[in-house]
C-alpha cells in the first residue's frame, strides 16, 4: 500500500511538472514581447514628456533647461518632484564648485582688499550649499513653501557676493561663475515653484 501512495504522488508531481514546463508558442512570445516594449516605450516617453513639459514651462530657457538636466541621467525618468530634487542637487554642485574657486583665489591673492569680499562670498556660498540640502529634503517631504524659500535665498547669493566686491571698487573675480550659478539656481527655484 505504501508503494501505491508513492507511485500516485510521483504521477501527480510529474503531471504538474509537465504543465508548468510547456513552452510558449512563438506567437504568444511575440505578443508578450510587444506588450513589454509598448509599456517600456510608453513609460519612458511619458517621463521624457515630463522633462520636456517642465522645460517648456520655463519659456526662453528651454534649451538651457534640457542641457542642465542632462547632467543627471535620472532626470530622464523622474516625475516633477524628482526633477525639482535633481535640479536642487545640480545647483548644489555649482555652489560647491564656486567654493573651491573661492578657496583657490584666497590662497593665490593675498590683497586684503579682495580677501574681505572673498571671505563674505565663502560664507554665502556655504549657506547656499546648506540651503540646497534643506530644499531637497523639503521637496521630498512635500514642504514646498519652505523649499522655495531656501532656493530663493540661494538665488540671491551671486548678487550679494558681487555687491561686496563693488563696495571695495573691484570687479568680482567670480562674475562668470556667479552668472552660471544664477541660471542653475533659477531652474531649481522655478521647477520647485511649479509643483
Amino acid at each position: 500500500m505504501i508503494s501505491e501512495v508513492n507511485i500516485g504522488t510521483q504521477n501527480i508531481s510529474q503531471s504538474r511538472a509537465n504543465r508548468t514546463t510547456k513552452t510558449m508558442r512563438p506567437s504568444q512570445a511575440l505578443s508578450y514581447a510587444a506588450v513589454l516594449v509598448l509599456v517600456f516605450a510608453s513609460s519612458s516617453s511619458s517621463y521624457a514628456s515630463i522633462l520636456e513639459d517642465t522645460c517648456k514651462a520655463l519659456g526662453a530657457d528651454y534649451d538651457y533647461c534640457i542641457k542642465f538636466f542632462q547632467a543627471d541621467k535620472d532626470s530622464a525618468t523622474a516625475d516633477k518632484s524628482g526633477l525639482a530634487v535633481i535640479a536642487t542637487k545640480i545647483a548644489r554642485v555649482g555652489a560647491v564648485n564656486i567654493l573651491e574657486r573661492i578657496a583657490a583665489l584666497k590662497a593665490a591673492d593675498k590683497d586684503n582688499k579682495i580677501q574681505g569680499p572673498l571671505a563674505d562670498c565663502d560664507a554665502k556660498y556655504t549657506g547656499a550649499v546648506h540651503a540646497f540640502d534643506e530644499a531637497a529634503m523639503e521637496i521630498a517631504a512635500g514642504k514646498l513653501p519652505d523649499a522655495v524659500t531656501n532656493l530663493g535665498e540661494a538665488l540671491e547669493v551671486p548678487d550679494s557676493c558681487a555687491e561686496g566686491f563693488r563696495e571695495v571698487g573691484v570687479n568680482s573675480p567670480l562674475a562668470a561663475e556667479g552668472s552660471e550659478f544664477t541660471k542653475e539656481c533659477s531652474v531649481a527655484y522655478f521647477v520647485t515653484r511649479m509643483l
